[in-house]
């Protein structure tokens, strides 16, 4: 009976030793899978911090005044005034829909008709 539990005991040792095996190399496997995330949320914050550097400088205000004066004939870019804008009273608002006709507003027309005798239709 000793000897039963002894070699028991020694498989429950080798399973709980292969299980841990398994799991240091799935954990490192997981940690490395981590890293590389790291990594590229890394590289995506510096490329985003690259457009947000490039988009400052495309709209630079000198330089949007500046193309703005270069293709004046084409575009006919003015200069932002008070007078640029206007009032609430001068949007347009969309036109009210147009109701659908019902059975209640117009009266139906009776097509049925009987022909006269002597008289074809036609």
């Amino acid at each position: 009976m000793k000897g039963l539990a002894f070699v028991l005991a020694a498989l429950a040792v080798f399973g709980l030793g292969f299980w841990a095996y398994h799991q240091n190399y799935r954990t490192k496997d997981a940690m490395a899978h981590v890293q590389d995330l790291h990594d590229r949320i890394g590289a995506a914050h510096a490329r985003l911090r690259v457009l947000k550097a490039e988009w400052a400088y495309l709209n630079r205000p000198d330089r949007l005044a500046d193309l703005a004066g270069l293709n004046f004939d084409r575009l006919g870019l003015l200069p932002m005034s008070p007078d640029s804008f206007g009032r609430v009273e001068q949007v347009l608002t969309a036109p009210e829909p147009i109701q659908p006709l019902t059975g209640t507003l117009i009266d139906p027309v009776d097509i049925a008709f009987e022909a006269e005798p002597g008289v074809e239709p036609l």
